[in-house]
């Protein structure tokens, strides 16, 4: 009953408020997804990433830590779903970013809000911006076949996360205004993003379930392992332990779709990844919360 009382209220909320958004895009009723990701990529979610990172209770030591975590949990991604593609002799270009990122910011942010209050979100938000720096320039560059890293340049979550580190730095807090108006701001990005995600299932035209599936299960399943490992490697424990598994263990992120589809790179089949691997989540994400629960 303990570990029903810890899993409930966090996965609830997450799967309800989703729920929402698929209702409303059924039902037909206006959400403007364009602008909606847009306000998301370039206001709220900055905020919420300078927010969160000026209120954290980390050092200096443990942001650099939970950074260097995520690089190498990424890194873990590409080597193993590189070698998994080919083996399965599946295309790099449709699927290799499906495996290497997932769905850090729509389902992660919430769920590490919920599952370890505003440590976790801060841990979480910083998993996000480094997860985002290398899925706006990597991500897109494979399906793409052309890397500009140059576009990192264009992420302003960066700008927000090298603000918040100089805040934390300096002698002085910053002024209370800025932090009020970017917690208000930024207030608005874990609610957005889990309507957003609802909407965006809702509209997706879904291929090839057969290896949907293969490379739903492929994610949750690689991400678990390889967050249980580079977690152990790195020595890490409490929220920062559970927040790296949870948020590696998250299904195929919808921008993997829109990169396919911008680039006409099979995106029925990446849908399909997209739809397969968050149903999975379903089973998958009490079973994580009730891991890193009980061990963090």
């Amino acid at each position: 009953m303990a570990l029903l009382a810890y899993i409930l209220p966090v996965v609830i909320p997450v799967f309800l408020t989703t729920g929402l958004g698929y209702l409303w895009a059924r039902r037909g009723l206006g959400f403007e997804h364009a602008f909606v990701t847009r306000l998301i990529v370039n206001v709220a979610a900055p905020c919420l990433v300078f927010s969160s990172l000026v209120h954290s209770p980390l050092s200096g030591h443990g942001l650099l830590l939970m950074s260097e975590a995520t690089l190498a949990c990424l890194l873990l991604f590409a080597l193993a779903g590189l070698l998994l593609l080919r083996l399965a002799r599946l295309p790099l270009r449709t699927y290799l970013p499906s495996l290497m990122f997932p769905n850090i910011g729509n389902m992660g942010l919430p769920v590490c809000l919920f599952a370890f209050g505003q440590e976790g979100l801060a841990l979480a938000t910083l998993y996000f911006t480094v997860c985002c720096l290398l899925q706006f320039t990597v991500g897109e560059g494979i399906a793409a076949r052309r890397l500009r890293l140059g576009g990192v340049l264009r992420v302003p979550f960066l700008y927000a996360a090298l603000l918040a580190v100089v805040c934390k730095l300096a002698p002085l807090p910053p002024p209370l205004w800025l932090t009020n108006t970017t917690g208000l701001v930024g207030g608005m990005t874990v609610p957005l993003m889990l309507m957003a995600l609802g909407v965006a299932l809702a509209g997706l035209k879904v291929g090839h379930l057969g290896q949907a599936m293969v490379i739903a299960a492929a994610r949750l399943a690689l991400g678990a392992a390889g967050g249980f490992l580079i977690a152990w490697a790195f020595g890490l424990h409490g929220a920062m332990r559970g927040v790296l598994v949870l948020e590696s263990t998250m299904p195929v992120a919808v921008f993997n779709y829109l990169f396919a589809e911008i680039h006409g790179n099979s995106p029925q089949k990446v849908a399909g990844a997209v739809v397969a691997s968050t149903l999975l989540s379903l089973l998958s994400l009490p079973l994580m919360l009730a891991l890193v629960g009980a061990g963090g």
